[in-house]
């Protein structure tokens, strides 16, 4: 099996390690160690949305054939790269000692400050080339707003959809809508935060 590079881990130096030896290592390490996952989110807002996404999903899904995870699961990308979505649904059932999440159907990212081009650019297009994901929801944490890229299926290239406070999430994959106000209840923006 050839080497594997996995993204946001910190400052451990990697050589090219199978997945069997990457998961191996992640498993032996200390509580205050170095952990191969992603980086926690950059701030109180960053995490209340992940919050409000994960309840908003979870409250949709239950009873239905797809599952919804979050930090801790990762994504095969494009060039074999893990990528940990801040959120992601997959086709149940999954196995309790997977590492990667079976074929993600719909992947969120919140934005921060600083992942913007990486979420815009980066992971648009590996996750473009995931032939199970249908939508890429990028969520905005400096205000109000989504961008939805969906890819048809049978297509490779996402098409992009804004939406705002008043819209709803529609995702017809796996069969239901969120109000995009809610992945925003309890936030607070600054006043000086942008409009989007």
């Amino acid at each position: 099996m050839s080497g594997v590079c996995y993204a946001q881990c910190m400052s451990v130096a990697f050589k090219a390690w199978t997945d069997e030896q990457f998961f191996a290592w992640a498993q032996r390490q200390d509580e205050g160690g170095e952990r191969p996952v992603r980086m926690p989110a950059n701030n109180i807002r960053h995490g209340l949305i992940m919050q409000n996404i994960h309840a908003a999903l979870r409250s949709r899904l239950r009873g239905t054939v797809y599952e919804n995870f979050g930090l801790g699961v990762g994504i095969r990308t494009a060039g074999r790269t893990i990528r940990y979505p801040d959120g992601c649904i997959v086709p149940r059932p999954v196995p309790g000692s997977a590492h990667i999440a079976p074929d993600p159907i719909v992947v969120f990212e919140v934005i921060s400050p600083d992942s913007g081009r990486r979420d815009r650019i980066e992971r648009l297009r590996e996750y473009a080339a995931v032939p199970s994901i249908r939508r890429y929801v990028i969520v905005e944490s400096a205000g109000i707003g989504l961008t939805v890229l969906h890819k048809p299926e049978g297509g490779d290239a996402f098409t992009a959809l804004p939406l705002l406070a008043e819209d709803t999430l529609h995702l017809p994959e796996i069969g239901i809508e969120v109000r995009v106000a809610e992945f925003y209840l309890d936030v607070e923006f600054d006043d000086d935060a942008p409009s989007i």
